[in-house]
C-alpha cells in the first residue's frame, strides 16, 4: 500500500510531487494516467463478435421467399414483409387496389377473427403493426417484444396470405378511402396531390404515373375477386422478404420456414395474370387543376390564397451511380418553408433559401424533391406564392434549374454532403427506418449496401459529377404540375423554352393592352 501510495504521489513515472487536500485536510495526489495504475487488473472492453455483426444476412428460402435480417442491440424487433408490388403494377387492373390492400391489412384472417384479436395479440409482446403501400411496394410491419417472434412470424404471414377480405372489411375501407380521398383536397397542404400530379404528368398511363390513390368511381367497383386476382399474381414467395432487426438470423429462418414455406394463400396456388415488367417511360408534359384556395384554412390565422406549381425532370433510377450525385443534388437545393426557425439542419444554406426564399420574400415555400425507384427518378421543386405573381415564380424555378449546370462551390457541396451524411446517419439510429433500408435493398438487389459504404460513395462526389448529371437530366422536357388560380401560369412550350436556354428566363411577353 506505502509502495502504491509512493507510485501516485510521484504522479505515475515521474518525481514525488506535492499533494493537494481534501476540504476535509487529507492529502490527495496529483495522479498522471500516462501509464497503467500498478496492481489493477487491465481494462476488458466489450466489441462486436467480428465484422459479421454489422453486415446484413440474407437467405433464400426453397419457395424463392428471402429471409434477411440485422444485429441491433435492445430488447425489441422490427419484423415485416414487403411484397413487389404496387400502384405501378396495377395497368391491367382496376386503378386503387394497392390503396385498398393497404387499408385492409391487419383485419380478419384465418387465424384472428378481427383486428381487435390480431391488436390484443400483439401487446400481449408490447407490439405494434403498420402496413404502407408506395408506387413499387407494400410493406407489412410489426414492432414488438424480440421474444415473441415466433407469434409476430405467424401473425405477419397470415396477414399477407390468408386475409379473409369479408363483407363487411370491404364495404368499411371503401368509406375510409372516400373520406380520405375527400379530406385529400381540402387540405390545406397540397403536397400530397402535387405529388401525384408531378407523377402523372412525367410518366402519363404508366408504371409509376398510374395513380396511387383509388379514383372514386373505382371504389364501389373493387371486391374480393379483383383483390384475389391480383393478389395470386403479386403476391408470390419470389416477389417477397422477410426482414428483421433487432433479431437472430437463425432464428428469423426457422420461423419462416414454419409459418411461409409450402402455404396454401387463400386465393389459391393457381397461376394469375402475367406480372406487369414494364419498363417506366418518361414523357413530360402538363396537368393543370383549376381551383379557387382562397378558403382552403379558415379562422383567425387564414392561410393566404396561392397557387402551387412543381415543376420536375427525370433523374435516374436507386441502381444506378448517378443516384448518390443526385441526392447531394437534391441536399444542396434543399429550400423549405418562407418561415423557419432556422437552427442546425434546417438548410438555411441551402440554394433555395439563400436565392430564392430569402431575396423573394413574396414566396411563401420553395422545396427541392427526389423521388426515385429501381427504373427511373424525378427530381422536382415545389413553389408556391400569390396568383398575381405566378410568372414571376416559374422563372425563379426555371433559373434555378439552369443555375445548377452551373458553378458548384466547394463549400456548398460539401455543406451538401454533411449534411446527407448526416441525416442518413441519424436516420438509422432508428430501429424502423433500419427494417425498411434492409427490406427495400433486398428486395431490389437481394443484397444491401451498408451506410459507411454509402457515406463513401457521397464523399466521393466531386462538382463534376453535379455538373454532370445536370446537364444530362437538363435534355429532357419538362413535367408540371400546377394548383390553384392559373390566369397568369406560362404555357408549357414557355417553360420547355426557358429550361432549355442559357439563363432560365421566359420568353418576354408584348401586349398593346394591360
Amino acid at each position: 500500500m506505502a509502495a502504491a501510495m509512493a507510485w501516485l504521489r510521484r504522479g505515475a513515472c515521474g518525481p514525488a510531487r506535492r499533494c493537494r487536500s481534501y476540504s476535509g485536510g487529507g492529502a490527495y495526489p496529483s495522479v498522471s494516467l500516462a501509464c497503467p495504475l500498478p496492481g489493477v487488473p487491465k481494462a476488458v472492453f466489450a466489441a462486436a463478435e467480428g465484422r459479421e455483426r454489422f453486415e446484413t444476412r440474407v437467405t433464400v428460402l426453397e419457395n424463392g421467399l428471402r429471409v434477411a435480417s440485422q444485429n441491433k442491440f435492445g430488447q425489441f424487433c422490427t419484423v415485416g414483409i414487403l411484397v413487389n408490388s404496387g400502384s405501378r403494377h396495377e395497368a391491367k387492373y382496376l386503378s386503387g387496389i394497392s390503396h385498398f390492400l393497404e387499408k385492409l391489412a391487419f383485419s380478419s384472417t384465418a387465424q384472428f377473427g378481427s383486428k381487435d384479436e390480431i391488436l390484443l395479440t400483439l401487446e400481449k409482446h408490447g407490439g405494434i403493426c403498420d402496413c404502407q403501400a408506395s408506387r413499387d411496394t407494400i410493406m407489412y410491419a410489426v414492432s414488438a417484444d424480440a421474444r415473441g417472434l415466433d407469434t409476430v412470424v405467424n401473425l405477419l404471414a397470415d396477414v399477407t396470405l390468408q386475409p379473409r377480405l369479408s363483407d363487411e372489411e370491404i364495404e368499411m375501407t371503401r368509406m375510409a378511402i372516400k373520406f380520405e380521398l375527400e379530406d385529400l383536397n381540402m387540405r390545406p397542404d397540397p403536397e400530397p396531390l402535387l405529388t401525384e400530379m408531378i407523377h402523372a404528368a412525367a410518366f402519363r398511363d404508366n408504371t409509376v404515373g398510374l395513380n396511387r390513390f383509388c379514383p372514386v368511381e373505382n371504389t364501389d367497383k373493387i371486391d374480393r375477386g379483383v383483390l384475389h386476382s391480383y393478389l395470386s399474381s403479386y403476391y408470390t414467395p419470389d416477389r417477397m422478404v422477410l426482414a428483421g432487426v433487432g433479431i437472430e438470423h437463425e432464428h428469423l429462418v426457422e420461423c419462416a420456414r414454419k409459418y411461409l414455406l409450402g402455404v396454401e394463400p387463400v386465393w389459391g396456388s393457381g397461376q394469375g395474370r402475367a406480372v406487369d415488367r414494364s419498363v417506366a417511360q418518361y414523357t413530360g408534359g402538363i396537368i393543370k387543376v383549376e381551383k379557387d384556395m382562397s378558403d382552403v384554412s379558415l379562422g383567425p390565422t387564414p392561410i393566404p390564397e396561392l397557387t402551387h406549381i412543381m415543376i420536375g425532370l427525370e433523374s435516374c433510377s436507386f441502381l444506378e451511380d448517378d443516384f448518390i450525385p443526385f441526392a447531394v443534388l437534391n441536399m444542396m437545393m434543399g429550400g423549405g418553408g418562407s418561415f423557419s426557425a432556422g437552427g442546425p439542419g434546417k438548410g438555411m444554406f441551402t440554394r433555395l433559401y439563400l436565392n430564392v426564399l430569402n431575396r423573394h420574400h413574396w414566396m411563401y415555400n420553395a422545396t427541392s424533391y427526389h423521388h426515385s425507384y429501381e427504373d427511373t427518378g424525378l427530381l422536382c421543386i415545389h413553389a408556391s406564392a400569390d396568383p398575381k405573381q405566378v410568372r414571376e415564380m416559374v422563372e425563379i424555378i426555371t433559373r434555378e434549374f439552369i443555375l445548377m449546370a452551373g458553378a458548384v462551390g466547394e463549400v456548398e457541396l460539401e455543406r451538401a454532403k454533411t449534411q446527407l451524411k448526416s441525416m442518413l446517419m441519424m436516420n438509422l439510429e432508428s430501429r424502423p427506418v433500419i427494417f425498411e433500408d434492409v427490406g427495400r435493398q433486398v428486395l431490389a438487389t437481394n443484397t444491401r449496401k451498408l451506410p459507411h459504404e454509402l457515406c463513401a460513395l457521397i464523399s466521393q462526389v466531386k462538382p463534376a459529377d453535379i455538373k454532370r448529371v445536370v446537364t444530362k437530366m437538363l435534355h429532357k422536357k419538362p413535367a408540371v404540375a400546377a394548383l390553384g388560380d392559373l390566369t397568369d401560369l406560362p404555357t408549357y412550350e414557355h417553360i420547355q423554352a426557358a429550361l432549355s436556354s442559357k439563363d432560365g428566363r421566359l420568353p418576354r411577353l408584348y401586349r398593346l393592352f394591360r
